[in-house]
């Protein structure tokens, strides 16, 4: 399983769904048997048990989606198999303490305990506050190069990516690669590159980032890539990993240093 901070809804890969034994969701149940994502519809399910570590839930909703894309690059990566993702649906309501460079996730056994993970230390890190969406994604207060925007704190973000026309209304120069990116229900997109003289995060500042540049449109929605300020891209997984990122889904914040 992935953990993903930019999935809403835990997901089982399509291809998964009958290995994993996931039900089909009751007619009398409140939970809906299609969901939206990123403008196509896709089947829920059950699963009668979900575990993680030491921790087991029950008759756990999960969306099926395909995973095809994500399984062929970890193969190119020699990572394992993705089975499913772990989305805000579990990590919110757990208060999730997630740590991008140590890879580990604290999940709470009691939410009605209050208190901060036992053991953390967050002398040296700058703290920013995450603003959390109806649909559960989350943004953190940024700027590129000097120029205010918010950014989607997003895990299964392989590299921080910046929405294209975003890009061009600054005239950065983009230079072409050979990669591309897709997602769930979005056709792969080429990916290029931009040298972004100062990114900030925050208080956090990085200076002479490069990050890759390709159309958000079909992953941002409600008008975010328009704001004031706009959404201008993700705040991916190599940034986070590189710079200790920490993000506190119970008290909604993401920590982050040198």
């Amino acid at each position: 399983m992935v953990l993903d901070t930019g999935a809403p809804v835990s997901a089982i890969a399509i291809n998964r769904r009958s290995y994993f034994g996931l039900s089909a969701i009751p007619g009398a149940s409140q939970i809906p048997v299609r969901v939206k994502i990123n403008g196509a519809f896709n089947s829920m399910g059950i699963a009668k048990t979900l575990r993680l570590g030491a921790l087991t839930l029950i008759d756990q909703p999960m969306v099926t989606v395909d995973l095809s894309s994500s399984t062929h690059a970890a193969h190119m990566t020699h990572e394992p198999r993705i089975d499913g993702i772990i989305g805000a649906d579990i990590l919110f309501p757990l208060e999730a303490v997630l740590d991008c460079q140590k890879q580990t996730l604290i999940l709470k056994m009691d939410t009605k305990r209050r208190g901060v993970v036992p053991g953390a230390d967050y002398r040296g890190f700058r703290s920013m506050p995450i603003h959390v969406t109806a649909g559960d994604n989350l943004y953190v207060d940024g700027k590129v190069n000097g120029l205010p925007a918010q950014l989607m704190v997003d895990t299964g973000a392989f590299a921080t990516l910046l929405h294209r026309p975003f890009v061009r209304r600054m005239k950065i120069p983009l230079h072409e690669t050979q990669f591309s990116s897709s997602g769930v229900n979005i056709s792969r997109d080429g990916v290029q590159i931009a040298l972004i003289k100062r990114l900030s995060v925050g208080t956090f500042e990085i200076r002479g980032k490069e990050v890759g540049v390709i159309d958000l449109e079909g992953l941002i929605h409600g008008g975010m890539l328009e704001a004031t300020p706009p959404v201008a891209g993700l705040l991916g997984s190599e940034i986070l990993q590189r710079h200790h990122g920490i993000i506190d889904f119970g008290t909604r914040t993401l920590y982050l240093k040198d």
